[in-house]
């Protein structure tokens, strides 16, 4: 006998929500409320670098090594910056702190729009939710504001695991906050790796969100393929036993 479904697991950065303007757009109106002019395209570009250097020399927000989320992205911030010929180390400090806040501010989230009334149709389903995040510790205010974190029980952040996906680690840890055996569990997120192989490893139904049709990969079986939040229900209530 199969166990019925009893918790669904979410990513959420490009699952249930997307960042509004580009990193570019953003890191130039905070530079220019403190008089600098900045390209957004070059700052986008020395985002990218100082981005996955910073990913690669500290991985998981550096937590191993001493720092935490909020040290982590300001160094991103000052090195994106630097590559871009701002070296006033106080300016680099005051911008990289206003942008690791405004990061928490709704206007610069995006909900997509079927992520609510998925939410909704899980919850009257009678399941449980919780999240799977590989996010910094600002993510409950994040869902908070967006008017999303009333849905979950619980959140997992890689900063608060000590592990990022796609280490099972994470999932294992989200495991133990169900109670349940994985084969109860759903998960649902937009990358193929983190989100949908890493979560099948561990026993969870992963479900992968393909919003602009991109996934190329053979091995996704057409039922755990998801092109909206829309079909996920009733894909979920055939697992309800």
């Amino acid at each position: 006998m199969r166990a019925p479904l009893r918790w669904v697991l979410w990513d959420v950065k490009d699952t249930l929500l997307k960042v509004r303007a580009s990193v570019g757009e953003q890191y130039c109106k905070e530079a220019e409320r403190m008089g600098l002019d900045l390209s957004p395209m070059e700052v986008e570009a020395a985002f990218h670098q100082a981005y996955r250097h910073h990913s690669k020399t500290y991985p998981n927000y550096g937590i191993t090594q001493g720092l935490d989320g909020r040290s982590w992205w300001m160094g991103v911030v000052r090195d994106t910056l630097s590559r871009c010929r701002v070296q006033d180390p106080a300016l680099l400090n005051t911008i990289a702190h206003n942008l690791y806040h405004n990061f928490c501010n709704a206007e610069n989230w995006e909900v997509f729009p079927d992520s609510q009334r998925v939410l909704e149709s899980c919850t009257s389903l009678g399941l449980k939710l919780g999240v799977v995040s590989n996010f910094d510790s600002r993510l409950e205010e994040v869902l908070r504001v967006c008017g999303l974190l009333s849905y979950f029980s619980f959140l997992i952040t890689s900063e608060e695991a000590g592990v990022a996906k796609p280490s099972p680690a994470i999932f294992d840890q989200a495991l133990q906050k169900c109670g349940v055996a994985a084969g109860s569990v759903a998960h649902i997120g937009d990358h193929y790796v983190k989100d949908y192989l890493t979560s099948r490893s561990v026993g969870i139904h992963g479900f992968l969100l393909d919003r602009r049709n991109e996934h190329m990969q053979p091995d996704v079986s057409r039922e755990h393929l998801l092109s909206s939040l829309e079909e996920l229900p009733s894909r979920l209530q055939q697992l309800m036993g």
